[in-house]
């Protein structure tokens, strides 16, 4: 009987072990993690190794690393070699001015200049790590001619250095987001994840550089700190600001919520090379819900006035258009284009398969007469056609007596068929994060440096005002690289400080 018990207990103890997690917790330890692995992640991960950290650990929540970074297609810089090589003037001290009076000096000065400064350098950092550049550019008609573009886009930047992360100790821990901050003593020592097995790692580290992306998928902080809650994300997955929230939790300061990277006009679900979509992108006829113009429709050279007159008037517009301006697209070729995937004067070879899928997924519409048009739109007759008949006497005079708009764009809306295509705010991100110093460092709501905690990217706000600037392209994966290179230089100083 006493044996059968002793069998019993031992049977009941070996079912709780097996029962339970072999691993569910673990302790490990690195001289940084960086929790994100997009563009600002990647770059400050390789260049705090190149400083000096001896051990490094990324974690990032997706099953792979690039984030939104993998798609850039060009990169910020004034006055580089590149620039200079090619007689283009773009003077530090010019681009300087320009981006802090876009933002009537909301912007963080000290920071703007940092990363101005830094601009230059870091083009040849790359090309000295192996990026390679295929050709300068900007991004609008006579825009500043800022745009390094990546030979393989942003993708191509992240191989080079990432290939070279197993020789520098650098170890990327895939779908195992970040959790919590471990702070004692005021410093910030670490970090809490959950890796893919459910298993919690604390990791113990002289310093963490935040780098999650911003929050654009995150619909409640949307709302909370944004004008645009229902805005189409482009590219942006899993970006729920996790990274801001543990920052919050350890007392950081914000700055520049509100700043949303807005897009240009678009289409859920249309691919970026879409020809539907580059028509709706054309500084033509653009109308609200109530069959209104409600803006000079050159905005869309730049994105955020594009995106703010869009916000303001309601979320929802149409893209007007007749078979003539259609032919037009088709056969002489675009006036804007849509970034480098659809150049200007492309020829719309596409467009009308495209639309035949737009009419079918009822996004697009096609009539007659104005009247069916707008019937299928929605929008009230009587405005509509008020609307359409005034632009037409816009064109015939040459002069927008409404919006001042360039009469080279104003295309009249007189031969049938006639095409209205719906569209909504995107964005390409959010701008604002923690409030940091111009090395990245994480200012607390008191004022103070919170010891090891860094903030890049779109976790880190100051580089904008209320708008995203897009007079010199490429500022976004620009403050990304460049933010991760400065967060990344001043923690290597840091972390020989530091006794783990």
């Amino acid at each position: 009987m006493r044996r059968i018990t002793q069998h019993a207990v031992l049977l009941c103890l070996l079912f709780q072990l097996v029962a339970l997690p072999a691993f569910a917790e673990k302790n490990l330890s690195a001289d940084v993690v960086v929790i994100g692995g997009g563009g600002s992640g990647i770059v400050a991960a390789y260049a705090v190794a190149q400083g000096g950290a001896q051990s490094v650990i990324v974690l990032e929540k997706q099953p792979a690393i690039g984030g939104t970074a993998k798609y850039a297609e060009g990169i910020f810089a004034a006055d580089s070699k590149i620039q200079q090589e090619r007689n283009i003037l773009l003077p530090k001290d010019d681009a300087f001015k320009m981006i802090m009076n876009y933002s009537h000096w909301r912007a963080n000065a000290k920071l703007v200049r940092a990363f101005v400064d830094k601009s230059p350098e870091t083009i040849e950092w790359l090309q000295t790590q192996g990026v390679e550049f295929a050709e300068l550019t900007s991004n609008y008609p006579g825009g500043l001619q800022s745009w390094h573009i990546f030979n393989g886009r942003g993708k191509g930047m992240l191989d080079v250095l990432t290939q070279k992360f197993p020789e520098m100790n650098i170890q990327i821990m895939t779908e195992t987001p970040g959790k919590d901050l471990i702070i004692k003593d005021g410093v910030v020592a670490g970090v809490v994840a959950e890796n893919r097995d459910g298993e919690t790692l604390n990791i113990h580290a002289k310093a963490v550089i935040v780098a999650t992306g911003g929050f654009l998928n995150n619909k409640e902080m949307m709302s909370k700190y944004t004008r645009f809650p229902d805005v189409i994300p482009v590219g942006n997955v899993g970006k729920t600001g996790d990274g801001i929230q543990m920052m919050l939790s350890a007392d950081a300061a914000t700055e520049g919520m509100e700043v949303v990277q807005s897009y240009r006009p678009g289409l859920s679900g249309e691919p970026t090379t879409s020809h539907l979509l580059a028509s709706v992108r054309q500084p033509y006829l653009w109308v609200d819900t109530k069959g209104e113009r409600f803006c000079d429709e050159m905005v869309i050279f730049q994105w955020p006035f594009a995106g703010n007159a869009l916000e303001r008037s309601g979320g929802l517009m149409f893209a007007i258009y007749d078979a003539n301006t259609k032919k037009y697209m088709i056969e002489d070729g675009i006036d804007v284009g849509v970034g480098v995937m659809v150049p200007v004067k492309t020829k719309l070879a596409n467009l009308d398969k495209d639309l035949q899928r737009g009419i079918a997924n009822n996004v697009a519409f096609t009539a007659d007469t104005i009247e069916g048009l707008a019937e299928k739109m929605g929008a009230p007759i009587d405005n509509l056609k008020e609307t359409i008949e005034l632009y037409n006497s816009f064109a015939q005079q040459k002069h927008d007596g409404q919006f001042a708009k360039d009469p080279k764009y104003l295309r009249a809306v007189v031969t049938p068929p006639f095409f209205a295509v719906e569209a909504r705010p995107m964005a390409l991100g959010t701008l604002g994060g923690a409030k940091v110093t111009q090395d990245m460092q994480v200012l607390s709501t008191q004022g103070n440096v919170i010891p090891g905690l860094y903030a890049v990217g779109n976790d880190a706000g100051g580089m904008y005002g209320d708008s995203y600037d897009l007079l010199m392209a490429g500022s976004t994966i620009g403050f990304a690289v460049n933010s991760g290179r400065m967060a990344a230089e001043h923690a290597a100083e840091y972390i020989k400080t530091v006794q783990q």
